[in-house]
């Protein structure tokens, strides 16, 4: 019998299988191997995520302390943020620094951008440990608080703000409200800046009274003015193609609330965050320009700050005829009441010697039913000057017109009475009271009142009030118009049976674009801004 003889082929095939067999065996574990990797990494990633994400929760938390710190007192804190803590099983710490001191500077982001502030800047570190792996993430960024001088606003409004002229108007400078904006004209309105509302943005009147059909034009990025006009109707934020068509229109020049516009307050010490303050009496009231005055009359008396202490001059003042007081001295045919009138010449006052040293004169009086400040012989300044009263205040004829000085009006409320008003017509008809043209050369900061369903208040173009006819005579202002707060004295409601309104030459006066041109002790509403953010490391440790 003959033996079988093996064919090489057959142990080729043999050692092929074997070796098949190792590489898948190496191939299976190299992917357990792989996989064991991966599950590692993405452990790994996800416990560096939970570090981020506690360090970033640091960023926000000191940020957020050091605003609330500055909106309750008006300054920074004493002791800047510096914290350890645990969060989402890390460790998380914080250390806040101060970059330096405040410095004027052109703020460059935003709408905004383009404005002078003193502005502070701190940087905010934090660091997140993870307690699973030890991975650990470093973050920082910067923040600043800028004091932005609020008479760089042509208008700022605290509440809300309607503009409804007649007659066409231009409006040169930046407009803002804290609350919605209504936008309307019977002919022509033109903004030629940066529009916000920390609300809503609309057209046509937010209470009572008809709609006017003029048209409504704010310059886009190209200086080029673009109406709200859209088809028929307009186009506002309660539309739901209001942000992207309003970026499209106007690039970042109109803004409110869709577009992340926010509040833009005041500094006020304390809880209470009502700007009247800042005009009331300064008894347990820290906000009060009557603790910036160097001048100040108080319920008939005057005072001066000489050598650190307040002198009473109200005998001298009166004497010299710089002040006098008068009690039911004109009828006011809006407030439908006498007045009674403390009367301040400012030409002698600055003749006479009794200028205050720091240009702040302050007045309260609350002796007689409707007390209130008149001031005359004002039209040439002899230093830049700042009055601010508790009470209304009446400028009697043309202000700060010659030589122009750097000058504020801050009061419950301000009507002009023209050179030509007289004491005597003022419960006659309107056309007793013929005005002549008036020239003011002042910001002003006043209060005006609410429009309700069925009582238009008169809007941004009566917030400085009139009492007489102004038919084809001009009033002519340059400066800017902060209304702050609902008149608490003068509340009378607006209508037109007491005036006729002016040819409202009005307009923005561009010299308070350089901070040395402010007035004395010009308020500043404070903006919070992040300026830059960085991730220094991610350092997992196994």
């Amino acid at each position: 019998m003959t033996t079988p003889t093996l064919r090489p082929e057959s142990g080729f095939a043999t050692l092929v299988a074997l070796l098949m067999v190792c590489m898948l065996t190496l191939v299976g574990l190299a992917a357990l191997e792989t996989s064991d990797d991966e599950v590692t990494l993405a452990s790994n990633n996800w416990q560096e995520m939970r570090a981020f994400y506690a360090a970033e929760a640091g960023l926000e938390l000191a940020t957020a302390e050091m605003q609330v710190i500055y909106d309750s007192t008006g300054a920074p804190p004493t002791v800047l943020p510096n914290y350890v803590d645990s969060l989402n099983d890390c460790i998380l710490s914080c250390n806040t620094t101060d970059d330096g001191p405040a410095v004027q500077r052109n703020l460059t982001s935003g709408n905004l951008a383009g404005l002078h502030a003193l502005v502070k800047s701190f940087t905010v570190r934090a660091v997140g440990v993870s307690l699973i792996d030890n991975a650990k993430v470093l973050v920082s960024q910067q923040f600043e608080t800028a004091l932005v001088p609020i008479f760089q606003f042509a208008v700022f409004y605290d509440n809300d703000l309607e503009i409804a002229p007649g007659p066409s108007m231009t409006l040169a400078g930046r407009v803002h409200t804290n609350g919605d904006l209504w936008l309307q004209s019977n002919n022509s309105l033109k903004i030629n800046s940066y529009v916000s509302a920390a609300g809503d943005i609309r057209h046509g009147r937010k209470g009572g009274g008809g709609t006017g059909n003029g048209d409504v034009l704010v310059k886009d990025v190209g200086g080029n003015y673009v109406s709200m006009k859209e088809g028929g109707g307009w186009l506002e934020s309660t539309d739901a193609h209001w942000y992207d068509s309003s970026v499209t229109r106007w690039g970042d020049r109109v803004q409110d609330a869709a577009h992340g516009q926010t509040r833009l307050n005041v500094p006020l010490n304390g809880a209470d965050e009502d700007p009247h303050k800042l005009i009331e009496r300064g008894n347990g009231n820290t906000d009060s320009y009557e603790h910036r005055a160097t001048l100040k009359i108080k319920d008939g008396d005057a005072y001066q700050w000489v050598g650190g202490i307040w002198t009473n001059i109200t005998s001298e003042l009166q004497t010299k005829g710089i002040m006098s007081t008068t009690p039911d001295k004109f009828w006011d045919g809006r407030e439908g009441c006498y007045v009674d009138v403390t009367e301040l010449d400012i030409g002698l006052l600055y003749q006479r010697g009794y200028d205050p040293d720091n240009g702040v004169i302050y007045f309260a009086d609350q002796t007689t039913d409707y007390p209130a400040l008149r001031i005359t012989n004002a039209n040439k300044l002899g230093d830049p000057l700042t009055i601010a009263s508790e009470n209304p205040i009446y400028m009697l004829g043309d202000f700060n017109s010659q030589n122009k000085k750097p000058a504020s009006i801050m009061a419950d409320a301000v009507t002009f009475l023209s050179p030509n008003w007289d004491d005597t017509k003022g419960k006659l008809s309107k056309n007793n009271r013929i005005a002549t043209q008036t020239t003011v050369n002042a910001c002003i900061l006043t209060g005006n009142t609410e429009t309700t369903a069925s009582n238009y208040n008169g809007g941004f173009e009566n917030l400085p009030r009139f009492l007489e006819t102004w038919s084809n005579k001009k009033f002519t202002w340059t400066g800017s118009m902060v209304n702050l707060w609902l008149s608490t004295q003068a509340d009378g409601a607006w209508n037109g049976t007491y005036y006729s309104p002016p040819i409202r030459d009005w307009s923005y006066d561009t010299d308070l674009d350089d901070p040395n041109n402010m007035p004395p002790e010009a308020p500043a509403v404070r903006v919070f801004q992040l300026t830059g953010w960085k991730q220094e490391y991610i350092h997992p440790e196994s």
